[in-house]
């Protein structure tokens, strides 16, 4: 029985969505793309889950954010995501950045910055640009140092494969 003064335990925190994201991470880690992970919630529920896709797919569009924007809509039968917050690993790409803005996303949640071509205020702020009619509420760092070690170590055994001769992917060059 509750005592006066306690509060209810809520597990629909963001720290517990980013965690599902991870998760969604190691999946891509485990299928050799780059270990970024996304969730879509609406009303305390996960209606998307993703991962990156682009070397399984073959298809440079194939970013977490993008495939989880594209079940999220499938699932509410609605282009319009203005009820869903996305919580993703690492901060959305331009291109990422766009279509969440089309979506409408109420909130993007994301766990580590990407300050070389971030585009929710690592580099660019395209999602509260003061022009556009739909900008996103951002909240940055959720998790941030694991989803950070996610990538570093994926990067790390991706070098250490190469160097050891056992993988030849173009673009593992530049890691």
């Amino acid at each position: 029985m509750e005592e006066a003064g306690d509060e209810p335990i809520i597990v629909s925190t963001d720290e517990h969505f980013m965690r599902e994201a991870l998760r969604q991470a190691r999946k891509a880690a485990r299928q050799d793309e780059v270990p970024i992970g996304a969730v879509i919630v609406r009303e305390g529920h996960v209606i998307a889950r993703a991962w990156n896709q682009v070397e399984t797919l073959k298809d440079a569009t194939a970013h977490a954010e993008m495939i989880a924007l594209t079940q999220a809509q499938s699932a509410l039968g609605d282009w319009r995501l203005n009820e869903c917050d996305l919580y993703v690993t690492k901060e959305p790409c331009p291109m990422c950045a766009g279509a969440i803005m089309h979506c409408r996303v109420r909130r993007v949640i994301f766990g580590c910055p990407d300050l070389k071509g971030g585009a929710a205020g690592g580099f660019w702020n395209l999602l509260q640009a003061p022009n556009l009619n739909h900008r996103s509420e951002i909240v940055s760092g959720v998790l941030g140092d694991e989803c950070v070690m996610v990538l570093k170590s994926f990067f790390r055994e991706a070098r250490e494969r190469r160097a050891n001769g056992l993988i030849h992917k173009k673009g593992l060059s530049d890691l």
